[in-house]
C-alpha cells in the first residue's frame, strides 16, 4: 500500500490513475472495439448507449486488468462497490 500522490505522474500529469474501481466513461459501447472511433480522442457517443464502458480494472482484479486498454461493459442502471469515475475538466490553456 502506498500514499496517495507518492508515485510520479503519469504522462498527462495524473497521479494514482489505475487500481481501486472500473471507471466510467463517457463511450458508448461498440462492439467492433475501435473500428470507426473518432480518431480525435473525443468520446465515441454512436453505438448503444444504454451500455456504457467501463476501464481500467478494480480492487478484485488481477494485476493484468489494471491497466486504461481494459474494457468493460455494463448498463448505466448497474452498481457495484468496484465501479466509479473519476471527475475532470478541461483547462483553458
Amino acid at each position: 500500500m502506498v500514499s496517495v500522490g507518492s508515485l510520479p505522474a503519469n504522462a498527462f500529469g495524473l497521479h494514482d490513475a489505475h487500481g481501486n474501481v472500473w471507471e466510467w466513461v463517457e463511450d458508448s459501447w461498440n462492439r467492433n472495439y475501435y473500428y470507426d472511433a473518432p480518431s480525435d480522442r473525443s468520446s465515441w457517443t454512436s453505438g448503444d448507449c444504454s451500455r456504457r464502458v467501463l476501464r481500467g480494472g478494480g480492487w478484485y482484479n488481477e494485476p493484468g486488468y489494471l491497466r486504461s486498454a481494459i474494457r468493460i461493459l455494463n448498463t448505466t442502471s448497474f452498481r457495484s462497490n468496484g465501479f466509479g469515475f473519476r471527475v475532470a475538466r478541461t483547462l483553458d490553456p
